[in-house]
């Protein structure tokens, strides 16, 4: 059994800046991680793999991004990932979510064409769009499943823990399959040992062009991309309310008479 893992390198959430005179993100000087929903994800895919020690179960990590994009998937390697791909070219620079879901589907198509399972993090903390997933199960014409918890593997299904709104429910489709992974109570983010951290030296992790991609230049990157992004801003810091005690009903009461006629807030006749 073949699991792909498709991830994304994201910024420390904590860290993000944004150009006031440019409105783009400030990346340089600012930590990266991998994108904590995709570890859910490798760690489902893990989780996967432990419970069915009779059937092979490779892992295998995906990610379009530039080159240092690589320390995101070696976590991957490190987490349990058998092998990695990285689609990394100055070709695929200003993809939307629609040309970085069309690479990602050439990438599988090509290097992993008989995979069985897709799983995704439910989305990527700085752009939080949770399309790719999506249209990269439509290019790939599979089903897809959001917002699952658990996965368990049952013959040639998958049955899946899905929230909802009001709870849960239990969804099952045949593989190959998409499945995007949200924190549930057993989703962790792990630590790898120090023999987890020398092993993922060793293991396999290319670096993929567009070159040797089967598709068209003018569909890759800021010219394959239907959408563009104008300007990103940081939103306004709301002003603090006033708090009034009250523990004497009366003074509060004429402190919040005060303030409503201070602010004009009220029309006293």
């Amino acid at each position: 059994m073949k699991i792909i893992v498709s991830i994304k390198q994201v910024p420390e959430a904590d860290k993000v800046a944004v150009n006031p005179e440019t409105g783009t993100l400030i990346r340089e000087g600012v930590e990266s991680i991998l994108n904590p929903f995709c570890e859910y994800a490798l760690d489902t895919a893990v989780k996967i793999r432990d419970d069915n020690p009779d059937i092979v179960v490779e892992i295998i990590a995906i990610s379009m991004g530039p080159p240092q994009a690589k320390m995101a998937l070696l976590r991957c390697l490190e987490l349990g990932a058998d092998r990695a791909f990285l689609l990394s070219d100055m070709a695929f620079a200003g993809s939307d979510v629609w040309a970085t879901a069309l690479t990602l589907k050439e990438g599988i198509r090509k290097f992993v064409p008989n995979f069985d399972l897709i799983l995704c993090g439910k989305h990527a903390i700085d752009g939080d769009t949770a399309q790719v997933p999506a249209e990269l199960a439509e290019n790939l014409g599979i089903p897809q499943i959001f917002y699952g918890i658990d996965a368990k593997v049952e013959k040639k299904k998958i049955r899946v823990k899905k929230e909802t709104e009001n709870g849960f429910q239990i969804i099952e489709t045949r593989t190959p399959a998409l499945i995007t992974i949200s924190k549930g109570p057993s989703n962790i983010r792990r630590l790898p040992s120090i023999k987890n951290i020398i092993e993922a030296r060793n293991k396999p992790l290319e670096i993929i062009t567009a070159d040797e991609l089967d598709i068209e230049m003018e569909k890759l990157g800021l010219n394959g991309s239907y959408t563009q992004v104008i300007s990103i801003f940081a939103p306004p810091v709301k002003e603090t309310g006033k708090i009034i005690d009250g523990s004497d009903p009366g003074k509060a009461a004429e402190q919040m008479m005060a303030f409503l006629k201070e602010n004009k807030l009220i029309k006293l006749r």
